[in-house]
């Protein structure tokens, strides 16, 4: 098919060969700027859309309000314009809550393509000693197709259930013991669990978790490198989420379905698999919503055609077979539904089939406004009177949910270093740039230090700085860039005392307030 892209190596062109290649997706040209595990670029115009156009899109991302993160637009095989907002970068991890869910589901057409297993096995028949003591008809009824396309057969979500299973509990106990209501594969209700599951079922068939299993059959071949994904307490990679890698790997994803799972030659996964796991398995909405159009084997199905691995807060790898395009989107967006409409009405409609004039001044101007995405970090007052009264002092705080034991604050050269002691750990110190941006030594280093909450659970780089709101009242943010979410800890003085209260990104975005109570605190003596 013409709409799949399989990268060929050309030399010796013409200028002339360049612009008419561009009407033969079937041919893929490396320019200088490609190198090994990258993708290749390209200027917009050569592949069918205006650069003028992609900025019209990029300002319509500004307007919406919708925090992205990164953004790569990838059109018959190369990537024509990409960007990260700093202090977002391109080397950086990014988390995909539930995109996870699609490298779960590949992992699981890898399995059957090597013949480990069958989309039409009972489910029961990998755990018969989780099995609860009455099996019921649903239950016996529900194969791995189900867990598959989100038609279980539960009334709700599944994986906060097993996420409270009690200590040593294998969650695929819990899981099993759970009603089936309705019989499976009758009704869409998306289950999280059911991911969870898959990823227990590869580890069954392989003997491997579905990282390891995909290492060598995705990864290495795709050159993704740095990749991690949290495993829950039997070791067992969570499946639905807790999956991160960079923003141009999860492009080259996208890309290889896009191709049908070909990979510069070598097919990766099946074309079958491909096919059954991108179409509508299931009925899941009255097309009213980006939600609304059918679900497939871990994909949705998008309104304009195509599909899409689908995270929560706006990550995104968008395959549009008929534009040969993949979109992916790394965000903290509070509206998804107003982040994925900017792709439907602001970007599709720009893809032309053939190469347009080339127009340097317009690329020249892309590529100035993409290098200059940026959200500056707050600045009121950068310095107050009672910084010296309290620098290098260590406050003893009242106990709290954190554990956290003191705090101290360092103030020199422009920066502001937070010290935080937390019971029986090695001191953390973050470091904020005073009206900028600081990363370089500032590490969060388990899932929840730092102060963090669940939706914060990962160890990250810490991108953070610091302003005086007024002379008591020190603000610092805090973007951990390896994860969707940030903090603001706001710190106020009295005298001796400190009060510690916290705004969670999520919250900030949404205009509310925070849930973990304040912290007081007051110098040691």
């Amino acid at each position: 098919m013409k709409s799949r892209r399989i990268f060929i190596k050309q030399v010796g062109l013409s200028g002339l060969a360049l612009g008419l290649l561009a009407y033969y997706p079937g041919v893929g040209l490396r320019n200088s700027s490609y190198s090994l595990g990258q993708l290749p670029r390209s200027e917009p115009e050569l592949q069918g859309i205006s650069s003028q156009y992609i900025l019209a899109f990029v300002d319509a991302v500004r307007k919406s309000e919708q925090e992205f993160h990164s953004l790569i637009i990838l059109r018959h095989g190369y990537v024509i314009a990409e960007g990260w907002w700093a202090p977002y970068s391109s080397e950086h991890r990014q988390q995909l809550y539930s995109l996870s869910k699609s490298f779960t589901g590949t992992a699981i057409g890898m399995a059957v393509d090597d013949g480990l297993l069958s989309i039409d096995d009972p489910v029961i028949k990998f755990y018969p000693d989780f099995l609860p003591n009455k099996i019921s008809d649903h239950l016996s009824a529900l194969k791995v197709r189900h867990l598959l396309s989100m038609s279980v057969g539960h009334s709700k979500d599944s994986i906060l259930i097993l996420e409270a299973s009690p200590p040593g509990v294998p969650w695929e106990k819990t899981f099993l013991s759970l009603p089936v209501v309705y019989e499976p594969g009758s009704q869409f209700m998306y289950n999280s669990g059911a991911s969870f599951m898959l990823s227990s079922i590869v580890k069954k068939v392989t003997g491997k978790t579905a990282h390891e299993y995909l290492k060598p059959r995705l990864y290495d071949p795709l050159d993704i490198v740095g990749a991690t994904w949290t495993e829950n307490f039997e070791g067992i990679n969570m499946g639905a989420s807790h999956l991160r890698m960079r923003t141009e790997d999860i492009a080259k994803f996208g890309q290889l379905y896009l191709q049908e799972g070909n990979w510069r030659g070598r097919q990766i996964i099946s074309k079958k698999w491909v096919a059954e796991a991108s179409s509508k398995e299931i009925e899941n909405g009255k097309y009213d919503s980006s939600w609304g159009y059918g679900y497939g084997f871990q994909f949705w199905l998008n309104p304009p055609g195509g599909f899409r691995a689908d995270g929560a807060f706006g990550q995104y790898s968008m395959v549009f077979p008929k534009l040969d395009t993949v979109v992916v989107i790394t965000s903290e967006s509070i509206s998804t539904k107003d982040t994925m409409q900017l792709v439907w009405d602001n970007l599709l409609p720009g893809m032309k089939e053939g190469a347009l004039p080339q127009n340097k001044s317009a690329n020249d101007l892309l590529t100035q406004n993409l290098k200059g995405l940026a959200y500056d970090p707050p600045e009121m007052n950068a310095h107050s009177e009672i910084e010296k009264m309290i620098s290098g002092k260590e406050f003893i705080l009242d106990k709290n949910e954190f554990n956290v034991s003191s705090v101290t604050f360092l103030f020199a050269d422009n920066t502001c270093v937070f010290v935080l002691k937390e019971q029986g750990k090695p001191d953390i110190h973050i470091t904020n740039g005073i009206h900028h941006w600081i990363r370089k030594g500032n590490y969060k280093p388990t899932p929840h230090s730092l102060f963090s909450l669940r939706r914060i659970d990962f160890d990250s780089i810490v991108a953070a700085s610091a302003t005086w709101q007024n002379q008591k009242t020190l603000l610092m943010t805090w973007r951990f860039i390896e994860t969707v979410h940030g903090d603001q800890i706001t710190c106020i003085f009295n005298d001796d005392q400190i009060i510690i209260k916290f705004l969670f990104s999520v919250a900030r975005l949404q205009g509310k307030t925070d849930d973990r109570p304040d912290i007081t605190g007051r110098i040691k003596i």
